[in-house]
């Protein structure tokens, strides 16, 4: 069978680099001092929609972002790898946005794509950890939803059957369709990026994102798939109270930046004994046992 799948992804700081300028005076992050890139957990969901894609002739795979016009990198990644579309949810009103605004504005754009038969996204964003939006996309659009996913194994009847790890092992669990999907960072890494597939998209670009003195700009009246599709709360049909901070009851109250700092330290060497004398000394303070 033939499946609309969508794939939620998220352009992040690399929270996995962070340096002495990572954090501004007010405690807030220095997003001008971290590389953005692509949510590492959303690109194993992304590895699993593509799987589906290639297993069920006829798929296609859309992803689904919101940021900035600079987020729309996140969609040329998705189709350097074999998306076939995607869209950007682009707004000032978006700003601001916590994890309840943050899954409003995704499943009301869900709702305009229409006629999804799978949604699929990673566990959780490294900026955040939260693990919420997933979740509450599915309650919001009242979808079956399935959690904690490393493989999909399969889709038929009208039914995904997953490979999900919880605590103490592993279970698989059938799930009908429509149905909303979070994948651990467990799950297969994502495939490359297809240099073909790069070479056809890497000008691909939201409105938002150009500049109008692009040297191939006139490529865009000639070839439709290089613009991609960029949508703003007025375009979903949003409600601009229940978007970015107006619709985000959550408030940070203060952020405190917590520094380790060792209050003593030793020199070993590679020899024997200084090796025997740590594991002793570990054992003995019941540090390990």
């Amino acid at each position: 069978m033939s499946l609309n799948i969508v794939v939620l992804a998220k352009q992040v700081p690399d929270t996995r680099n962070v340096g002495k300028d990572a954090m501004k005076a007010d405690g807030t992050i220095n997003r001008a001092a971290l590389p953005a890139i692509f949510n590492p957990e959303d690109l194993n969901a992304l590895e699993q929609a593509l799987r589906l894609k290639e297993q069920n002739p006829g798929s296609t795979v859309g992803m689904l972002t919101m940021g900035p016009p600079r987020a729309g990198e996140i969609i040329r990644q998705g189709l350097y790898r074999g998306a076939d579309t995607g869209w950007l949810l682009t707004d000032r009103l978006f700003a601001g946005a916590d994890t309840l605004a943050t899954s409003y504005a995704l499943a009301t754009a869900i709702q305009k794509i229409g006629n999804v038969d799978i949604v699929i996204g990673g566990r959780q964003a490294i900026d955040g950890d939260t693990a919420q939006v997933g979740p509450q996309v599915a309650q919001k659009l009242g979808l079956n939803q399935v959690t904690y996913a490393e493989e999909i194994l399969k889709v038929e009847n009208g039914k995904a059957t997953i490979r999900r790890h919880i605590d103490g092992g592993i279970e698989v669990v059938e799930a009908p369709l429509p149905v909303v999907i979070t994948v651990n960072g467990s799950a297969a890494p994502c495939r490359p990026c297809n240099a073909k597939l790069v070479m056809k998209y890497k000008y691909a670009t939201c409105p938002m994102e150009r500049t109008g003195e692009e040297p191939w700009k006139e490529l865009y009246d000639e070839r439709d798939y290089l613009t991609l599709n960029q949508w703003s709360v007025a375009d979903i049909d949003g409600d601009p109270n229940q978007c970015g901070l107006s619709g985000s009851p959550t408030k940070v109250k203060t952020v405190v930046n917590i520094v380790f700092q060792a209050k003593e330290s030793k020199t070993l060497t590679s020899s024997d004994d200084d090796i025997d004398g740590l594991v002793k000394e570990l054992i003995n303070d019941k540090i390990i046992g």
